[in-house]
């Protein structure tokens, strides 16, 4: 079939990637951060690298930020002291800060399969809800 046993070894190796290959997504969650709520596209995605797009809604008249903590605790049940939650008691993937109102900001992880939570850790802001969990599935 092919006149070169070199072009032969190569495909086969090449369809061997194919078919071995993971299969890690790259994902885009949009994230809206309201006045008393976290609301996403999806609450779950596939592992791999996730970018947030997180919007402050421009009605809030506060700035947000964003959060993304590994936890198997439910959404409302982390702890909180002084109005906000303990992010070092958590595996902190990575998060966004002043996000002012009507504006938009990008975070982009590679989240290995798991629960998460994702919050406005602003003094206050979880408590008045602004926390949501997200699943990644492998």
């Amino acid at each position: 079939m092919f006149s070169n046993p070199r072009t032969a070894v190569f495909l086969g190796v090449a369809a061997l990637g194919l078919v071995c290959d993971p299969g890690y997504a790259e994902e885009m969650i949009k994230a809206k951060v309201l006045t008393n709520a976290i609301q996403l596209d999806a609450n779950h995605v596939k592992a791999g690298t996730v970018t947030f797009e997180v919007s402050n809604a421009p009605d809030t008249g506060l700035t947000h930020e964003f959060v993304v903590l590994k936890t198997d605790l439910a959404e409302d049940k982390l702890p909180v002291k002084n109005g906000q939650v303990s992010e070092s008691r958590f595996k902190k993937m990575g998060e966004v800060e002043n996000i002012d109102p009507g504006k938009n900001k990008r975070l982009t992880l590679k989240l290995a399969p798991g629960r998460y939570v994702l919050i406005c850790n602003q003094p206050g802001h979880y408590s008045m809800g602004l926390h949501t969990s997200l699943r990644v599935t492998p």
